[in-house]
């Protein structure tokens, strides 16, 4: 929003429609469905950011590329990274005891500052 103001724009805010909550999936267990939902909008994000990307290069406009590749793009890709890892540890940990195991793993990354 600021480097929107910035460029002399304005900021229209919407609502957004509530996310699901209760990840119930018999097959997969809550957690293992929630990262993949949490993947795939991960991708979704990214996606869109390489959209916007290629509009402003299109448009040749060289400072909004700058700004998507150097603030957008990198972090955009690590949280992808890092997702991608917590669904590939959620699919060999299985259900029960290995989910907790990697619950408390989570929750010393983030403690610690290593979550992306």
């Amino acid at each position: 929003m600021e480097y929107q103001n910035t460029r002399g724009g304005r900021v229209r805010l919407a609502s957004i429609i509530q996310p699901e909550t209760e990840f119930h999936h018999s097959g997969k267990g809550e957690a293992l469905y929630a990262m993949e939902l949490a993947l795939s909008l991960e991708k979704l994000n990214f996606q869109k950011l390489r959209e916007l990307h290629d509009v402003a290069c299109n448009t040749n406009d060289a400072q909004m590329c700058d700004f998507i590749e150097g603030k957008l793009l990198a972090p955009q890709v690590e949280s992808v990274k890092q997702v991608a890892e917590y669904v590939s540890q959620l699919r060999r940990v299985g259900q029960g005891l290995g989910v907790w195991e990697f619950d408390r793993k989570v929750a010393a990354d983030v403690a610690t500052g290593n979550v992306a």
